[in-house]
């Protein structure tokens, strides 16, 4: 080859950009002079990423707000795709996205290019129908999940389970005597808390309608465990600074009157402080269940999107979170919908503080669930797709 290899990369929101940015170092760590472009963020463009275009442009969630930027999404799609071709690249990898990222694969796999996918779409829990089209889309799968392949051998797509980068970011700071989540002390001590009294976190979701649906279950709850435990330490754990105003706009006066104090964008922090944890369904029930956080799991969708849901029979597992999913067992209570009251949140998180024998077998559940997930995956991400491009030469040092 006489010039670079080239990859385009295309992030999606802010977990899909440090996705890529792991990524991104783990292909220039192999491939020195790879040349890296397409959709990113500001972790990925610090990574050596060109960014083309922000993963802003397309951060949109729910239904409603999904229809009215179609045209724009599209369009985005389309010019990416016409970039992509004129700069000759040698492969596409989408990073989660997979609304986006999938059509985008299989346009330009038509075109013959080489097409990734890193993340695999949740086919296992949520419209197992577009398994199909995502084997013809795609050259390679990279999932992060051990039961995942599996799903796609039928169709002989090319699918590598390669661990799953939380997990490994976690294990080396969980094991690293320095960081603040070495230890439930030392991530109590980073916030200023005392650990007299159990510390119980309430997490209403990282988006604004998750957090308009949540806020006043999770101070319903929170009265219940201030009556029961009067030294408990209770803490909102919120994704952003932003999200702030948002509560205390929505519950100010409950959070005053319970105690509960509002931490913002310290979430792992504060999730390694916590001796039980009332959490929103999302990816940060597999970050509490590796730092072995036990957890109650909860949500409640807006109504017409449950009630579409569960008409339409689009939702296929028997348990909503991953720590249950990957254990294959009801190993964490999930609350959802109606069922997720205040009085039942907070029995649940009172039955971790009472139960030493149940925080026994979920922590030793934690523990070897991040001992089989912590593989070094953006590595053999890595590795992967530069020996599927024939470049498999390792140049590192």
């Amino acid at each position: 080859m006489n010039r670079p290899l080239r990859l385009v990369l295309c992030a999606g929101e802010a977990s899909g950009d440090m996705l890529g940015a792991s990524l991104a170092r783990a292909l220039k760590a192999r491939c020195p002079d790879i040349e890296l472009a397409g959709i990113a963020g500001p972790a990925m463009s610090e990574a050596g990423v060109n960014a083309w275009h922000g993963v802003d442009e397309l951060g949109v969630m729910g239904l409603g707000e999904v229809l009215s930027h179609l045209p724009r999404i599209y369009r985005l799609r389309q010019t990416l795709a016409a970039e992509a071709l004129d700069h000759g690249a040698d492969g596409f990898v989408g990073i989660d996205a997979p609304d986006f990222t999938i059509g985008l694969a299989r346009h330009l796999k038509r075109r013959g290019m080489t097409t990734f996918q890193y993340v695999s779409p949740s086919v296992w829990a949520w419209r197992g129908y577009r398994v199909r089209r995502i084997a013809r889309s795609l050259d390679m799968l990279l999932t992060l999940f051990p039961f995942e392949p599996a799903l796609y051998q039928a169709h002989q797509l090319d699918a590598r389970f390669v661990g799953h980068p939380l997990a490994d970011e976690l294990g080396a700071a969980m094991a690293d005597p320095t960081s603040p989540l070495h230890d439930r002390q030392a991530a109590q001590a980073a916030l200023g808390l005392s650990g007299s009294g159990p510390v119980i976190g309430l997490l209403p979701g990282s988006r604004l309608g998750e957090i308009e649906r949540h806020a006043g279950i999770l101070i319903e709850a929170a009265a219940i465990l201030r009556k029961r435990h009067e030294t408990a330490e209770l803490v909102m754990l919120l994704a952003r600074e932003g999200d702030r105003q948002t509560v205390e706009s929505l519950i100010g006066p409950g959070l005053k009157e319970n105690g509960v104090r509002l931490v913002c964008a310290q979430t792992r922090i504060g999730l390694r402080a916590c001796q039980a944890a009332i959490a929103a369904s999302g990816t940060v029930t597999l970050e509490a269940f590796l730092m072995e956080c036990p957890l109650v799991v909860y949500y409640r969708l807006a109504p017409s999107t449950y009630w579409l849901a569960r008409g339409l029979r689009l939702v296929r597992t028997r348990h909503v979170s991953l720590p249950n999913i990957l254990e294959g067992r009801g190993l964490i209570p999930e609350l959802l919908q109606h069922a997720a009251t205040g009085q039942a949140l907070a029995d649940q998180a009172m039955r971790w503080i009472d139960t030493p024998s149940r925080r026994e077998d979920y922590l030793h559940a934690a523990r070897s669930c991040r001992e089989r997930l912590a593989l070094g995956a953006a590595d053999r991400a890595a590795a992967a797709i530069l020996e599927r491009l024939g470049h498999a030469q390792d140049r590192r040092g």
